[in-house]
């Protein structure tokens, strides 16, 4: 009989995980742990898609973890992201509770369902001078040679696809067996959504969230002194915004293109969970259309098992 250390749910975004996550941790009476590279940061709401009203169910806030822990313009990396989950982590296991991890960016989740071996990488000056004209296409491509783990997922801007080399070179000039991270025993359950109904959600929420004041959201963020660079950075949401704000993209090719990277975002989060698979990973993919109670009940039965 498996003992299950951990259990996590994935998905593309608009899959419908996170009040999946917060209905079973509600059954379970545990907590979450969230596994988003970009919903770390306060004040960055309505971008990162926090939709913090899934966490209620029947009126009852289910606690949640690594949501609103960074400041906006800081850049939060892997390194950082283990060592806080295992706080997290250790934190509900003393309650006696089994945590689940729900996210999207397949590196976080990754990193910690592996337990890979990484340690915080330090700014190569060289490096990034020498890279300084590639274009993020080109960049790309330096990335496809290197075999160990960096986030394509989120490589959509040339200061990330910068970063991640950075990272990469730095892994292999410098042995990391050093560093310890814990094997969990997971049971992982992925939320396949259909093209069809994914590219509509996403759409439809896209335009809500620009109704609920998105725009808004990134220039308090400009008025607070956060550079436009930094908030490129970020990519997706954020990119396009800014460059909106900035004057260089009209709203409507600002809302077409964003709508088309988010489409791309969504499929690469998927090639990244089928590469999971092909890593040794056994997800159990449950349909998205399924009844919330269903996929609650297959979780159960699976505990059981």
């Amino acid at each position: 009989m498996p003992n299950y250390d951990l259990i996590a749910i994935l998905g593309p975004t608009a899959s419908g995980k996170t009040p999946f996550a917060a209905a079973l941790a509600d059954r379970l009476d545990t907590e979450i742990i969230s596994a988003d590279s970009r919903q770390i940061y306060r004040e960055m709401d309505l971008g990162t898609g926090k939709d913090l009203a899934d966490y209620t169910i029947n009126g009852k806030t289910i606690p949640y973890h690594l949501i609103d822990i960074a400041e906006p313009g800081y850049k939060y990396n892997v390194f950082e992201y283990q060592r806080d989950f295992l706080i997290a982590y250790e934190l509900i296991r003393q309650k006696g509770k089994k945590p689940i991890l729900c996210g999207g960016t397949g590196m976080y989740l990754e990193s910690v369902l592996k337990g890979y071996k990484l340690m915080p990488v330090p700014e190569n000056k060289e490096l990034r001078a020498s890279l300084a004209d590639k274009s993020l296409e080109q960049l790309t491509e330096m990335l496809k040679q290197y075999k160990s783990l960096h986030n394509s997922t989120d490589v959509d801007t040339v200061k990330r696809a910068i970063r991640a080399l950075e990272i990469e070179v730095y892994y292999e000039q410098h042995p990391i067996e050093e560093r310890q991270f814990p094997k969990f025993n997971s049971l992982i359950i992925g939320i396949d959504i259909d093209r069809e109904l994914r590219r509509s959600k996403i759409s439809r929420r896209l335009r809500q969230r620009l109704d609920e004041g998105m725009v808004e959201e990134v220039k308090s963020l400009i008025d607070k002194g956060i550079s436009a660079e930094d908030l490129i950075y970020y990519g997706l949401e954020y990119k396009y915004l800014t460059l909106y704000i900035t004057g260089q993209m009209s709203y409507d090719d600002m809302v077409n293109g964003l709508e088309i990277a988010i489409h791309q975002f969504a499929k690469r989060q998927m090639t990244w969970f089928r590469g999971m698979e092909r890593r040794g990973f056994t997800i159990e993919w449950l349909d998205a259309q399924m009844p919330l109670t269903e996929k609650i009940e297959f979780v159960m039965d699976k505990l059981k098992t």
